[in-house]
């Protein structure tokens, strides 16, 4: 009875720390991507389901990923709890569509918002169809939020002319002053707990989000130099794998590495259902190449192309700009590049490494040690006998009765077919179908 009255205290503990109202603090800081978008949607869905009465988004941002300003300008969009920008410096190209999407902006003393044309990796302005894009998201939020929406466009194409605001040619970037003067921005306070004083929470708990263990983990995996790590372990792990016969622990390897790539792109979104069927597509055609069909041939072929198609499309974006595909291509084909390099430094220097000597004999098996073979070359060159696993090129035989490893002269022989050995050099029996 005791332990059932003090069960039911935890719980009411916990059922009133879950549903006490508080005002949640989300940073926003740093570049935009697939990583951030992921936080914050977890961020939101934990503060409606917690009741919080505002969530505060502590915003400091260049921008970033236009896919992934467009995902968090949606969830927000979308909340059921009031949500507020504090601009802390800067608001800028992604950063302006995030803060336009909340409920409320304030603006700390020196900041400033806009400049959000969308741009290429070098920095220059992206193609029309992406500008026309962004330009229709900046207008579209301003609306639905009760600002203005040609203020938001101007932001971001500078061919748009507001009198006596921005001049034609010049993209449109508000200061603090600026921005409170054209009703963009509510008030100028100096930090979270000023927002959360002048939307009357002053009284109210404030409870900032961290990103979690997981979202670090998917945000570390996509960054650009891991991700082309994993993807060189992939290709590394394919390449021996084609070079070995059946299935070993480089084609496992080469496997994971490939799943985490695409697995945290999926998570991230930056990879969509499309890719992801194909990336299986090809798993399954690769597994039917080494389990099913004797050889390697179409199927294998088309089985790591439609990988490497997958893992090219998911570099790209929902969202691609010109560059965008030439950046996919760089780091596809650098990737590929280290793998090849990876499996030539394999082939030429690991067997003079200690950890190769650890893993072989140190010793020859001579005559002079005491070790014998059991027959002469003489003896087993045009020996018949029968396959008794699948040779592709190397499996079992039985031979004089007894069960030998041996190898084909290149081609794929079926289990309990004849066989007839035509070469032996030491312990490596050459053998072709009889």
């Amino acid at each position: 009875m005791v332990r059932r009255i003090q069960y039911l205290l935890i719980m009411l503990i916990l059922t009133a720390r879950i549903t006490e109202a508080s005002v949640v603090v989300v940073p926003i800081h740093g570049t935009i991507d697939g990583g951030l978008a992921a936080f914050i949607e977890r961020s939101l869905s934990e503060a409606e389901q917690q009741g919080a009465e505002a969530v505060i988004f502590h915003v400091d941002t260049p921008g970033g990923r236009i896919d992934s300003a467009v995902r968090i300008k949606d969830v927000i969009l979308s909340s059921r709890v009031t949500t507020v920008a504090f601009v802390d410096k800067n608001a800028i190209s992604a950063g302006a569509l995030i803060s336009f999407a909340c409920d409320s902006l304030y603006m700390s003393t020196g900041a400033s918002i806009g400049a959000a044309t969308a741009v290429d990796l070098q920095g220059n302005k992206a193609s029309e169809k992406i500008i026309s894009y962004f330009r229709a998201q900046m207008r579209a939020t301003a609306e639905a939020k009760g600002r203005r929406a040609d203020i938001a466009e101007a932001m971001v194409d500078e061919q748009l002319e507001i009198e006596g605001i921005s001049p034609k040619g010049m993209l449109l970037t508000l200061t603090y002053k600026e921005a409170l003067g054209l009703g963009i921005s509510n008030a100028t306070v100096e930090s979270v707990e000023d927002v959360a004083v002048h939307l009357g929470y002053d009284n109210t708990p404030i409870v900032k989000m961290h990103v979690n263990w997981a979202e670090n983990v998917v945000r570390f995996l996509t960054h650009p130099v891991v991700s082309s790590l994993l993807m060189s372990i992939g290709f590394l792990g394919l390449l021996i794998e084609i070079r070995t016969p059946g299935w070993g622990i480089g084609g496992t390897i080469g496997l994971i590495a490939l799943a985490l790539f695409f697995g945290s792109h999926y998570i991230v979104n930056l990879a969509s259902i499309g890719e992801l069927l194909v990336f299986t597509a090809g798993i399954i055609l690769l597994a039917l190449e080494v389990f099913v069909i004797p050889g390697f041939g179409i199927a294998g072929i088309a089985g790591i192309t439609l990988i490497f198609a997958s893992l090219y499309l998911s570099l790209v974006g929902r969202i691609p700009q010109p560059d965008d595909y030439i950046h996919a291509a760089y780091t596809f084909t650098g990737a590929f590049f280290i793998a090849i390099l990876g499996v030539f430094g394999i082939i030429k220097f690991f067997p003079k490494t200690a950890m190769f000597r650890k893993l072989t004999l140190d010793k020859v098996e001579s005559a002079d040690n005491g070790f014998a073979s059991a027959v002469t070359d003489s003896e087993l060159i045009g020996v018949q006998g029968t396959a008794i696993s699948d040779l592709r090129p190397a499996g079992k035989a039985l031979i004089n009765g007894k069960r030998m490893d041996v190898v084909t002269e290149g081609g794929y022989i079926a289990k309990d077919c004849a066989i007839v050995v035509t070469e032996v050099h030491g312990s490596r029996i050459i053998v072709r179908e009889n």
